[in-house]
C-alpha cells in the first residue's frame, strides 16, 4: 500500500465525514480527495514525474494536506521543509534535494525569493495565497495559485508506484551542522502508522488536536494515523496562546492531543488547563524528547481521566520505536516502554553485540519502518545503519521485564574529571523542584575539571532565584560528580517550531557568552 491510498480508502468509506478543521471551517473527506485529485492533475501537467522531488514550505493547513497527498499520488516524493528556514538554508535544501517545484505561501517570500533566484532547477511555484506580489520578481518561475488549481476539478492519470518507492525526505540537523535528508519510503511510514494506530486503538470516531507542524515527523504521524483510520484532524497554529488552543479543543470535542515536553510544561504552568473541561479527551501522547517523571506525574493528574502514552522514536524510524502503555505508568516511571509492533529494540555495544539486561549501551532498532538512508550521504548513513541495526545515538538500558529506559544522548554527555555525566539525569532532578518551569544542562570548558556542568533554569516565577534550594535538592538526589558547578537563570531557551529546545544553539550561544566574560 502507498500513502495516498490511505486517503482514497477513507474517501470511499466516509465521503461526507469531517476530515479536517482549519481556520474555523470543516472539510470533508470528499472535499479533501477532490482537491488532491485536482492538484495531482496539475502536477502531471507541469511534468512532475514518478521519482521527482517537490518541496513543501507551508504552515499546517488544509492546503498542506492536499499538496502532500497530491505529490505522493503522482509518484513524486515530498521534501518537507521547516517554515523557520532562512534563505541560505532554503537554497541549500532545494539544491540538495533536486526539487523541481516549490509549494509555499506569500508570507514566507523574503526567504523564498532569494533562494529561487539562485536555484535554476525549480521552474514552478505554487502559492496558497495571492500570487501578485511574486509575479514581477521571479520572471523565470511559473507561479500558480492553488485555489485556481483546485477550482478546476480533474481526475489525474493513474501513476503506478510500489511501497518501497521514496515517499518523503525529512531534513534533520546533523552533527556537522549540515542538514541530513532522511529518506522514508511508503513502506516505512505505512508500517509505522499501523503500529501506532494499534496501540492507540484509533478509530474513525477519533479527533486529534494538531499543534505540532506537519513537516516534523511527530506531526506527520498525527496526520497519517488519523487519515488511515478515517478520523479527524483539528489544526491550530496558535499555541503561543495556549488558552485559545484549549478553547478550540473544547469547541471541536477532540479525543486526542499530542505534544513534546515543553508543550506540557506550558500547559501545566502557563495556561488554564487545570480548570478546562475536556470531556471528550480519550488519550494524550508525548514524544519528541524525554519528559522527566516529575512532569509526567503532573500531566497524568491534569489530563485525568484521559490516558497518557509516553512514546519514543526518531525521524529515521518514521518515527515510532516504543511506547509505554498507560497501565504501566505508575510502576515504570521514566521508562520509554516496549517496542511497537513490527520493531525490534536492543541495547548494543559499538560492535553490534547485545548487552545483558541492566547494562548500559546504545539503543538500536530494526524493522520495516527504518529509513532507507540519508539522501546523498552514504558516510552518515553508514554511521547509523550498521550490523543490521539502526543506531539511535541514545544511551539506554532494558530492565528484567523488557522495559527500556534512556540514560542520555551520546552527544549530550559532559566529561567531568574524565567521567561521562548525562545531562538528562541532572535535568530530571532539577525538574523535581516545584518552582522550576524548564531547564537545560550543558558542559562548559573548565581548566581543572575539563568540562564543568552549567545548569540553566527558567523559573515559574521570574523573580525566583533560590540557588541554595536547588543545590540542597541536588545534593540529596545526585552524586558529587553530577553536581552543577554553575547555576544560572534565563527567561527563555531557543526552540524550534515543534517546541524542542535547540540544545546545540543554546550551547553555542552560552559558550560565546562565557568566552566574552
Amino acid at each position: 500500500m502507498q500513502i495516498h491510498q490511505l486517503l482514497e480508502n477513507a474517501f470511499m468509506k466516509f465521503p461526507e465525514r469531517k476530515a479536517v478543521w482549519d481556520k474555523g471551517r470543516w472539510y470533508t473527506y470528499k472535499d479533501l480527495n477532490n482537491s488532491v485529485d485536482s492538484v495531482a492533475a496539475y502536477l502531471l501537467r507541469i511534468k512532475i514525474q514518478r521519482g521527482d522531488r517537490v518541496a513543501v514550505l507551508l504552515e499546517n493547513s488544509f492546503y498542506y494536506i492536499v499538496v502532500y497527498f497530491a505529490i505522493l499520488k503522482v509518484g513524486a516524493a515530498v521534501v518537507s521543509l521547516n517554515t523557520e528556514t532562512n534563505p541560505d538554508e532554503l537554497l541549500y535544501l532545494l539544491v540538495d534535494s533536486d526539487s523541481k517545484c516549490l509549494i509555499t505561501q506569500t508570507k514566507i517570500t523574503k526567504e523564498v525569493i532569494p533562494a529561487l533566484r539562485s536555484c535554476p532547477l525549480v521552474k514552478n511555484l505554487i502559492l496558497t495565497d495571492s500570487t501578485q506580489s511574486l509575479l514581477p520578481v521571479i520572471a523565470n518561475v511559473k507561479v500558480e495559485s492553488i485555489d485556481l488549481i483546485m477550482s478546476q476539478f480533474e481526475t489525474p492519470v493513474f501513476i503506478r508506484s510500489i511501497d518501497i518507492d521514496l515517499a518523503e525526505i525529512v531534513y534533520t540537523s546533523g552533527s556537522t551542522g549540515k542538514s541530513k535528508g532522511v529518506m522514508l519510503s511508503h513502506l516505512n511510514l505505512i508500517s509505522n502508522m499501523r503500529s501506532t494506530c494499534n496501540y492507540l486503538k484509533l478509530t474513525e470516531d477519533d479527533r486529534v488536536m494538531v499543534i505540532l507542524p506537519f513537516y516534523y515527523i511527530y506531526g506527520k504521524s498525527l496526520l497519517l494515523t488519523h487519515i488511515m483510520t478515517g478520523a479527524s484532524l483539528v489544526i491550530d497554529n496558535g499555541f503561543v496562546y495556549p488558552n485559545t488552543v484549549l478553547k478550540t479543543m473544547e469547541k471541536t470535542k477532540v479525543t486526542g492531543f499530542a505534544g513534546v515536553p515543553s508543550t506540557f510544561l506550558i500547559l501545566l504552568n502557563r495556561s488554564s488547563l487545570k480548570t478546562t473541561k475536556l470531556v471528550k479527551l480519550r488519550y494524550v501522547t508525548q514524544a519528541g524528547g524525554a519528559m522527566a517523571p516529575a512532569v509526567q506525574k503532573q500531566v497524568v493528574e491534569a489530563f485525568s481521566p484521559a490516558q497518557i502514552f509516553i512514546m519514543y522514536g526518531a525521524t529515521e524510524a518514521a518515527p515510532r520505536l516504543s511506547y509505554l502503555d498507560p497501565g504501566f505508568l505508575f510502576s515504570k516511571w521514566g521508562s520509554i516502554g516496549i517496542p511497537v509492533d513490527n520493531v525490534d529494540l536492543k541495547i548494543c555495544d559499538s560492535e553490534g553485540n547485545e548487552v545483558p539486561h541492566g547494562e548500559v549501551g546504545e539503543i538500536t532498532a530494526r524493522g520495516s519502518n527504518i529509513m532507507q538512508g540519508y539522501w546523498k550521504d552514504p558516510e552518515e548513513t553508514n554511521k547509523v545503519l550498521r550490523h543490521g541495526m539502526y543506531y539511535t545515538g541514545d544511551i539506554g538500558r532494558v530492565d528484567e521485564d523488557g522495559f527500556f529506559y534512556i540514560v542520555g544522548r551520546i552527544n549530550d554527555m559532559i566529561k567531568v574529571k574524565g567521567y561521562r555525566v548525562g545531562a538528562k539525569e541532572i535535568e530530571e532532578a532539577i525538574l523535581d523542584i516545584d518552582e522550576v518551569h524548564e531547564t537545560a544542562v550543558i558542559g562548559v570548558e573548565d581548566p581543572i575539571l575539563g568540562e564543568a556542568i552549567l545548569a540553566l533554569i527558567i523559573a515559574k516565577d521570574k523573580e525566583w532565584h533560590d540557588v541554595e534550594k536547588i543545590r540542597y535538592h541536588l545534593n540529596r538526589k545526585l552524586s558529587l560528580i553530577k553536581q552543577p558547578k554553575f547555576i544560572e537563570f534565563r527567561h527563555s531557551f531557543p526552540k524550534n517550531k515543534s517546541g524542542k529546545i535547540m540544545k546545540a544553539t543554546l550551547k553555542k550561544n552560552e559558550l560565546k557568552r562565557w568566552e566574552s566574560q
